[in-house]
C-alpha cells in the first residue's frame, strides 16, 4: 500500500507504506479518503514540524472499512465503515483528571504527532473508532469529522432555534457551523470577504454579508431590532474577526473562538465587560460531537457533498497543497487513499 509522506517544509512524497498488523486493543482499517484541513496546510508549511517525526504520514479526516481486529476487540468487525476521531489523551493530567480530554496537556492527536490516514493502511486504537451506517457514502463520511467539529461549537455556544447567530467566515468549518445552527432552527448569518467561499455559502441557501462591502454591525442591528446577535463564532482565525466579535453581539450574548490564531490578536475587553459577554473557546471535539455528526451528515439533510470541491489520488498530493498555498477555490479536497 503507498503513502503520502510529509519530508519538511512544503514537501510531500508517496512511497510505499506497509500495513500494520493490529496490536491488542487495536483496529486496522483500509483508508478509503483522507480530507485535506487547515492543520495538514500548517505542516506542510513547516509551522509543526516540533511535533513531526520526518518522513511522516499525515492527515486526521477520514473514511474507511476496518480490515483486521486485535485481539480483544469485540465491538468492531471487518467490512464495518468507520471513522476516527483522532485523539488520544493522556489520561494523568489536570485537564484529563477533570474529563476535559479535547484540551488535554499531553494530548495525541492523529496524523500530528503520530502517522496519520493518508495512506491505504491504518492502524489505531479501537477506542478511537466510530461505526458509520452501512449505506453511507464513504466520500460523504470524510466529512464528519470536521461536523463534528461543528457540533462542538454549537454545544459549546448553546445554540436554539430562539437564537441569531452570526458566523465570522465561511470555511469549510464556518459553512459545517452555519448550516448545523440553521439545522438547529436559528437565523444565521455568514460573514465573508472571499468571493469564492461567498458563492458556497450562498449555493447552500446561506444569508451572506460581504463586510467590506456592508457595514456589518449596522447590518445585525437591523436585523435584530436594535439588539444584536445572540450568539457570535469567530472561525477565521484572523485579527479582523477578532476586532468585529465584540461589536455584534447584544448584552449578555456567547461569543465562540473556533478559529486558530497564529499570532495574538487585539480584543475590545471594555465591550466584553459593558455588555457582559460569554467568550469561550473550543478546540477539537469529544465523541459525543462525533455521534451527533454522524447522523447528522447521513441523514442528507444538506447537501454536504457540495463541500467536496475534488477528489484525487495520494501521487496529487504535492500539487494538492501547492495549490491550496496560492489560494486555490477549494472549500474540501479529498484524497482517494484506496487507489
Amino acid at each position: 500500500m503507498r503513502g503520502a509522506f510529509y519530508q519538511g517544509t512544503k514537501r510531500f512524497g508517496v512511497g510505499d507504506s506497509p500495513p500494520l498488523p493490529p496490536k491488542a486493543g487495536e483496529v486496522r482499517i483500509n483508508i478509503a479518503y483522507g480530507g485535506i484541513c487547515g492543520t495538514d496546510v500548517h505542516i506542510y508549511m513547516g509551522h509543526m514540524d516540533h511535533r513531526i517525526k520526518i518522513p511522516q504520514v499525515i492527515g486526521h479526516e477520514m473514511s474507511g472499512t476496518v480490515a483486521e481486529v486485535g485481539e480483544g476487540v469485540t465491538e468492531f468487525k471487518t467490512g464495518d465503515k468507520v471513522i476516527v476521531r483522532p485523539l488520544i489523551p493522556c489520561g494523568r493530567c489536570p485537564a484529563c483528571e477533570a474529563g476535559h480530554y479535547t484540551v488535554c496537556h499531553h494530548i495525541n492527536v492523529l496524523g500530528v504527532d503520530t502517522p496519520g490516514c493518508f495512506q491505504g493502511s491504518w492502524t489505531v486504537p479501537a477506542e478511537t473508532l466510530h461505526r458509520l451506517p452501512d449505506d453511507i457514502d464513504l466520500k460523504l463520511a470524510a466529512v464528519i469529522e470536521p461536523a463534528a467539529v461543528g457540533a462542538h461549537a454549537l454545544r459549546t455556544g448553546q445554540i436554539t432555534g430562539e437564537d441569531y447567530v452570526v458566523v465570522i467566515g465561511a470555511g469549510p468549518i464556518g459553512i459545517m457551523v452555519a448550516l448545523e445552527s440553521k439545522l438547529k432552527g436559528a437565523r444565521v448569518l455568514i460573514s465573508e470577504i472571499n468571493p469564492f467561499r461567498i458563492n458556497v455559502a450562498q449555493e447552500f441557501g446561506m444569508e451572506v454579508v460581504n463586510p467590506k462591502e456592508t457595514d456589518l454591525p449596522a447590518y445585525v442591528l437591523e436585523k435584530t431590532g436594535n439588539a444584536g446577535a445572540d450568539v457570535v463564532f469567530e472561525v477565521t482565525g484572523l485579527a479582523p474577526g477578532a476586532e468585529m466579535m465584540t461589536k455584534l453581539a447584544r448584552s449578555r450574548a456567547r461569543i465562540v473562538i473556533v478559529g486558530i490564531f497564529a499570532e495574538p490578536a487585539p480584543v475590545d475587553l471594555g465591550r466584553i465587560m459593558w455588555r457582559e459577554l460569554q467568550v469561550r473557546g473550543v478546540r477539537l471535539y469529544d465523541a459525543v460531537d462525533f455521534e451527533t455528526a454522524i447522523p447528522l451528515v447521513a441523514a442528507k439533510a444538506v447537501p454536504w457533498d457540495k463541500l467536496i470541491s475534488d477528489v484525487r489520488p495520494l501521487e496529487r498530493t504535492q500539487e494538492t497543497f501547492e495549490e491550496i498555498e496560492r489560494g486555490a477555490n477549494f472549500m474540501k479536497v479529498l484524497l482517494n487513499c484506496s487507489d
